[in-house]
């Protein structure tokens, strides 16, 4: 079990000035900005990040990002919302090379059916029984602020860091992860990388990564009276779901002992089946869309690969599909895997800051969800996760985050900070 440290006075001070009232009066602002991704508002909740961390006195680089130009990097993440624009915020509280980067992404997922939210309004912070709800809190604005309430009580506390602690607030998360590229190419760094999405009292150390494939299944079209003559695309398309199944089966066996404890791994889905243009027609295309899981150390291509492997087997064996065979491409985001390195001090550190800031010792386990961790990994920068929140509640109608969990966070923010950065 991991001991508890004595705080030092200065840690104390900094505890004492959390302020949680303060904390979920920011939480409010930001989930009023609407900020789903590729929309204006996105910009918008990116200028709040800059104002208050200007408030807090960090030098902040507020720019603009030139999305055209990063899509011809050849290692751009890619995005499924479109942006002609977008903007990145940095702030660091001092002079020299961060010891210490908070980051989080402003961006959220649409809100869906409107009539599944209380009054018909996403944006609106309702607090009820020592919960916050609202598209964001959980997903992943309540870490935003939990970060930034903790740089604010070490300043009201009077705690001065030898080394400067930076805060990335990025944008596009939900959608390839642009604006943590665009941020990581500007040349902003640090030593070592905490990233304040959900993790339910966990440290999450290490995430599967996911793909977005189309699948363009093409069948032959005649007149429904006579649908034998035809070649029914959706039909073929049924054909192919149990061979995705097996796919995502034989890529769960044996896992990572990082994500042993999970159901799926690396879950494989189909979201979305579009085919046919008249009801009396046997459609000649279904093209289907979904969510495909990359194991960890695995690479994108590499998963691709057994992807389209699986898919051109099915065809093989179909007399139709042989002669016809189904069209995978990879539209969207683009998520490798990543984690974070063995023995680096940062997760005991992070451990030890949560147990002194009150919470119980974390358990350390990968998600099988991508992030921007694994942009930030690939740096070279260690990094994991650890946040307020629940992540089964995120991208929900029934969004929220306990005010306790932002309190916990913030505490363990401050106190990580200054264990890192030093008291100057």
């Amino acid at each position: 079990m991991t001991a508890v440290e004595p705080r030092t006075e200065a840690e104390q001070r900094a505890l004492d000035a959390v302020d949680i009232d303060a904390i979920v009066d920011d939480l409010r602002e930001l989930v009023a900005i609407p900020s789903v991704g590729g929309s204006t508002a996105e910009h918008d909740g990116q200028q709040w990040c800059a104002d208050r961390l200007s408030a807090l006195g960090h030098r902040v680089d507020h720019w603009r990002i030139d999305v055209r130009e990063l899509a011809e990097h050849p290692d751009f993440p890619g995005q499924e919302a479109h942006r002609d624009e977008a903007y990145g915020c940095v702030g660091v509280s001092g002079e020299g090379d961060p010891a210490l980067v908070f980051c989080g992404h402003t961006d959220v997922v649409p809100p869906g059916d409107l009539d599944r939210w209380p009054n018909r309004d996403p944006y609106s912070l309702r607090i009820a029984d020592g919960i916050a709800a609202g598209r964001g809190t959980c997903d992943m604005k309540g870490g935003v602020v939990a970060f930034l309430g903790a740089l604010t009580a070490l300043r009201d506390a009077g705690v001065e860091l030898a080394r400067p602690v930076a805060v990335h607030a990025v944008v596009a998360e939900e959608d390839g992860g642009l604006g943590a590229f665009a941020t990581l190419q500007r040349g902003h760094r640090g030593e070592a990388c905490v990233i304040a999405e959900p993790t339910q009292n966990t440290i999450v150390a290490a995430n599967g990564g996911s793909l977005t494939f189309r699948l363009e299944i093409p069948g032959q079209s005649t007149h429904g009276s006579t649908r034998y003559r035809g070649v029914n695309a959706l039909d073929k398309l049924a054909e192919l779901l149990p061979v995705l199944r097996e796919l995502e089966t034989r890529r769960n066996v044996d896992p990572d002992p990082l994500v042993e404890h999970l159901e799926i791994p690396y879950p494989l889905s189909v979201g979305t089946a579009r085919v046919g243009d008249w009801a009396s027609t046997v459609p000649d295309l279904a093209v289907a869309e979904g969510r495909y899981g990359v194991r960890l150390g695995e690479s994108v291509e590499q998963a691709k690969t057994e992807f389209a492997a699986a898919v051109a087997e099915a065809c093989a064996a179909d007399p139709w599909l042989a002669e016809h065979p189904v069209r995978v491409t990879w539209p969207g985001g683009i998520f490798a895997s990543g984690r974070f390195p063995e023995g680096h001090p940062l997760l005991e550190e992070t451990r030890e800051a949560i147990v002194a800031a009150g919470g119980p010792v974390p358990e350390v386990v990968g998600a099988p969800y991508g992030s921007d961790l694994r942009q930030y990994a690939a740096t070279g920068m260690p990094t994991l996760q650890y946040g307020p929140g629940d992540v089964r509640y995120a991208h929900a109608d029934d969004e929220h985050v306990s005010i306790a969990d932002l309190e916990q966070c913030a505490r363990t923010f401050a106190l990580l900070a200054i264990r890192r950065c030093g008291i100057a």
